[in-house]
């Protein structure tokens, strides 16, 4: 099963989760969750299969664990090698920021884009994860 498959059936799940997958050197975001971590932290998003995604080192953990909680948003991380098993959650029963700051950080990045000239690849992007979430 692909990484992909595995990161949607992990969010029928949790779906206000951060779903944080090690593969190799390097942590992956995908979907939603890459917007919120590209909002939160700066990282650049690109299209891996036509799915926004996110990269950081193994590294930044600490640091993206640390700004998520801050934050108030659940998280989960799988290892790639250890067949998808959860390394780490965490989970913030009383309040869950998860939906409150993917609202927010979709309006902020295609403000962005639109003040860039690249609507329609923002568009894009919104659109397939729209196919993500349904």
């Amino acid at each position: 099963m692909g990484t992909i498959n595995v990161v949607k059936n992990i969010k029928l799940v949790h779906p206000s989760c951060v779903v944080i997958v090690k593969i190799g050197t390097f942590y992956n975001v995908y979907g939603k969750d890459s917007f919120i971590t590209s909002y939160l932290l700066g990282y650049k998003i690109k299209e891996k299969d036509n799915i926004p995604a996110c990269s950081f080192p193994v590294s930044s953990l600490n640091k993206i664990e640390n700004v998520l909680e801050k934050n108030k948003i659940n998280y989960i991380v799988v290892d790639k090698r250890s067949n998808y098993e959860v390394e780490h959650k965490q989970i913030n029963k009383q309040e869950n920021n998860y939906d409150k700051i993917f609202d927010y950080s979709t309006l902020i990045a295609t403000r962005t884009v639109t003040n860039n000239q690249n609507f329609k690849k923002i568009s894009t992007l919104l659109l397939t994860l729209l196919k993500l979430v349904v």
